[in-house]
Formats: structure tokens, C-alpha cells, sequence
């Protein structure tokens, strides 16, 4: 209990400290945003701080900070660490530099401002690569809410009844002005996701048969799983998340003070981390150790067990909140997901999207694939979407990485996304290189080479900061001769 409370005040403690220190390196001014600035009337549309905040929580939440969270709890109490110090350091950071970034670049996507600040190759390759983990966010934010709204609906409502019926929600909440559905909605959705999560920590914190343990650095896992790097993919959108680099830009077209930034982009962040953290909590305590909660997320599936242990803890009626919390937070995640992949694909082929016939041109075949994708296995999808999830999150690191490098005067500061990118690119490759879905090496491969690719980026990331020192040096040299 005492490491669980602690957790949540570090969470807090970090939004005020390294929140503040974040948004000092980034220095955001009085400029108008994209919102005042352009303000188009379907993307770029002003909307309250408190609505933004609450929406944006709602586009970077889907299933994963409640599914994540629990499959990570089955690593034992050390999965805390890595929400708490994840998400400070290295989560909400990203989510914060690729919204401000994208603002000062006009709302632009995650890839755009790869090939801004990476070149041309890294905008093609990002193009692509955001699509498809947008696809698949998609579709697992279809498959997952599905499954849990069938099983508290009649059986002749199957699964793929519940899976039409959101696809059809999806068009409409892609093609729609952002202020029409996601603005009016989304503070609601917000406002019961948190009320979900504290109604859930409550019950595990005050019923006397619930016991939270303490942190310990052993790995609990009931198959051993090792806990570099999977724990790390595992948990994703509780802790780090690339899907948040495609999410950020939309609420970087609608704030309207670039000094709301640490509060919209930071701030949902550590919500989202405490929303993760609640979660790992209540699988260890509810399910009494971690053999028994992965016995059930194996024999109960994710919706299974997020049902059991709602309607458990709380009765039917606090139950009920919190599985509208977990319905409705894959669905308003996934239907921004679609959105995100809409805006890259427009800005990539030029259409304008003022125009509903250039937004259908797009969203329906986007909706189409992801409707062929959700006969897939949910594991299989999870799985490949955690991956390319961190590799994404890595490479919007290097992203802002090079966007601090290039327009700070202070070249150093970029070192504050440098370390948690290094860290990301060690995550993702020793993942794919050792995991079953990626090329099976055995560790002792796999490690070193993890390592070493996370050895050379940072290493050219040095070569590329001496290169700008020495330029500034020259300048400042030619302005003292000038003088």
C-alpha cells in the first residue's frame, strides 16, 4: 500500500517539477496557434483548456493504460517503477514536445515533422509506418470493446454485430468538425474515465480483502518472462507511448495558448499514468498474486477480467461505471486513431479536407482494412501494435530531439529527449530481435544488440550536437571579430 501511494505522489510531484522544467526547455510565448491562426473550421478549431485536456486524455487512453497495466502486474509490483518513471521522464516529455512541436509547425502529423526535422527519407518511412500502427490501434480499439459489450448484451447481438456498429460510429466521428462529436462528448467521456479509476482505487484501497504489495525488484512473472525488455513493450500507453505522437497534433490545432501545453499535453499524461497505475494495482490485489491474475486474463481474455474485478470491487452499479469507463475509452480512442490516419493520408496526397467527398475518398478504405484486420487474433494484434507503439514513441523522441538541437540555443537542453530516445531504441530492437512475432534471437544476441543500436544513435546524436557547438563557436567568433 505504502508503494502504490507513493507512486501516485511522484506522479504528481513530476508534473510540477520536471512538467515545469520540460516546458522551460521548450519555452512556449505568446504566438498565435493554429486554432486563432487558421482556424479552418473542421481540424483547427479553438476549444476550451479544460475540454482539450480532458479530450486529449481521452485520445492517448484507449485500452491500453487498463489492459497494458494489467498484463504488466503479471511482472509483479516493479511494473510501478516504469509507470511512475516512465511516464515522467520519458512519457509525458514525448507527449508534450510532439504537441508543441506539431503547434509551432501549424498542427502538423508526427510524420511531417520527421521529414521537418530527420529529412525525406524519415518522412516517407514515418508515412507509412504511422498508418499502419494507426490501423492497427484502430482495430484494436474496435476487436477490444466489442468483446466487452457482448458479453453484457444479448447473444443474438454477437461480437461482429457490436464491431459494424462502432465501425459505423467511426465514420461519422472521423468525417465529423472536430468540435461537433469529439468536443461535445469527450469532456463527458473524461470526466467517467476518472471517475471510474477512482472509484476502482478506492475499493482496493479501502475494502479490508484487497492487499497492494509493496514494490519489490524480483520478477514475478508465472512464465518468467523476462522483464527487459517485455515489461517495457507491455506496458506502452500507461508509461510511453508512440500512438500519443499521432494524437498530440490534433489538440495542438485547438489549444489556444501555447503556455496550456504543459497542462493539455504533460497533464494527460500523468492522468493517464495514474489511471495505469490503478490498474496494475487492482490485478495484484484482487487477483492475490500474479500466477492467478495471468490465470485469468488467459481464461477471461482482458475484458474479462477488467469486468470481474469492476463488478467485484464495486457491485453492480459502481461495476457498471467503470465498464462504460472501459467501453467507452477504446472507442473515443479509436476513432481518433482513424482521424489521425485521415490528416496524415491529406496531407501526404494534397486533398483538402474542408471538403466531406475528400474526407469519404479516404476514411472509408481506412475503415475498410481495419474491418478485414479485426478477424485477426486480439493477442496477435496486441502484441505487434505494443512494438511498433515504442518504436514510434522512439523515433518521435529522436524527432524532438532534433527539432531541440536545431532552434534552442541552448544545444544541450535537447539531452532532456535524448536519454529517454536512447532508452527506447534499446527497448525496441532488443524486443524484435528476441521476441517470438519478431526474429526469435536468444538473449545473449539480442541484448548486446539492443544495446549497441541504442549505443550508435546516441553516439551520432553527439557527433550532430559537436557539429552545431562548433558552428555556434564560429559565429560567435565571426560576431567578436565583426564587433
Amino acid at each position: 500500500m505504502v508503494s502504490f501511494l507513493t507512486a501516485l505522489a511522484v506522479l504528481v510531484i513530476g508534473y510540477c517539477t520536471y512538467g515545469y522544467i520540460t516546458e522551460k526547455v521548450f519555452g512556449p510565448d505568446d504566438r498565435k496557434t493554429p486554432a486563432v491562426e487558421i482556424n479552418d473550421g473542421v481540424d483547427c478549431v479553438p476549444i476550451k483548456t479544460w475540454k482539450a485536456l480532458l479530450i486529449q486524455l481521452l485520445n492517448i487512453a484507449g485500452t491500453g493504460p487498463i489492459f497494458g497495466a494489467l498484463m504488466g502486474a503479471c511482472f509483479g509490483p516493479i511494473v510501478f517503477l516504469w509507470i511512475v518513471f516512465g511516464s515522467i521522464l520519458g512519457g509525458a516529455v514525448h507527449d508534450y514536445m510532439c504537441g508543441m512541436i506539431s503547434e509551432r509547425n501549424k498542427g502538423a502529423s508526427i510524420a511531417e515533422l520527421s521529414g521537418i526535422y530527420l529529412g525525406k527519407p524519415a518522412l516517407y518511412i514515418m508515412r507509412i509506418f504511422s498508418i499502419l500502427l494507426l490501423l492497427l490501434t484502430g482495430t484494436v480499439f474496435v476487436t477490444s470493446p466489442a468483446a466487452l459489450i457482448t458479453r453484457l448484451t444479448p447473444k443474438f447481438l454477437g461480437n461482429t454485430f457490436w464491431i459494424v456498429v462502432i465501425l459505423i460510429y467511426y465514420v461519422m466521428a472521423t468525417l465529423l468538425p472536430i468540435d461537433r462529436v469529439i468536443g461535445k462528448l469527450y469532456p463527458v467521456f473524461g470526466v467517467i474515465l476518472i471517475v471510474m479509476a477512482v472509484s476502482i482505487a478506492g475499493g482496493i484501497i479501502f475494502l479490508p480483502q484487497y492487499n497492494i504489495p509493496e514494490i519489490t525488484l524480483s520478477n514475478l512473472h508465472p512464465d518468467n518472462l523476462p522483464v527487459w525488455p517485455f515489461m517495457f513493450v507491455t506496458v506502452a500507453c500507461g508509461a510511453i507511448s508512440g500512438f500519443h505522437a499521432t494524437q498530440s497534433p490534433m489538440m495542438a490545432k485547438c489549444i489556444m495558448s501555447e503556455k496550456k501545453g504543459r497542462l493539455v499535453f504533460y497533464g494527460a499524461m500523468i492522468i493517464e499514468s495514474v489511471i495505469a497505475l490503478i490498474w496494475a494495482a487492482a490485478g495484484v490485489a484482487f487477483y492475490g498474486g500474479t500466477k492467478m491474475l495471468q490465470d485469468a486474463i488467459t481464461e477471461l481474455g482482458q475484458s474479462g477480467t477488467v469486468y470481474q474485478i469492476s463488478i467485484n470491487t464495486l457491485g453492480s452499479t459502481g461495476g457498471l461505471l467503470a465498464i462504460i469507463g472501459v467501453v467507452v475509452c477504446p472507442i473515443t480512442s479509436g476513432d481518433t486513431a482513424f482521424r489521425s490516419a485521415r490528416l496524415i493520408l491529406a496531407e501526404w496526397t494534397g486533398l483538402d479536407q474542408k471538403k466531406i467527398r475528400s474526407r469519404l475518398v479516404i476514411t472509408i478504405p481506412l475503415l475498410a482494412v481495419s474491418a478485414v484486420l479485426t478477424q485477426l487474433d486480439f493477442n496477435v494484434l496486441w502484441r505487434y501494435f505494443s512494438w511498433s507503439n515504442q518504436t514510434l514513441a522512439m523515433i518521435a523522441l529522436w524527432v524532438s530531439t532534433s527539432y531541440l538541437i536545431k532552434t534552442h540555443r541552448n544545444r544541450f537542453t535537447s539531452l532532456l529527449t535524448a536519454f529517454p530516445a536512447s532508452f527506447m531504441t534499446a527497448v525496441s530492437v532488443t524486443y524484435i530481435l528476441i521476441a517470438q512475432e519478431g526474429f526469435k534471437l536468444s538473449p545473449k544476441y539480442g541484448y548486446p544488440a539492443g544495446i549497441t543500436a541504442a549505443a550508435m544513435l546516441f553516439l551520432i546524436y553527439i557527433v550532430v550536437l559537436a557539429r552545431y557547438r562548433r558552428a555556434d563557436r564560429k559565429g560567435q567568433s565571426s560576431g567578436d571579430q565583426l564587433g
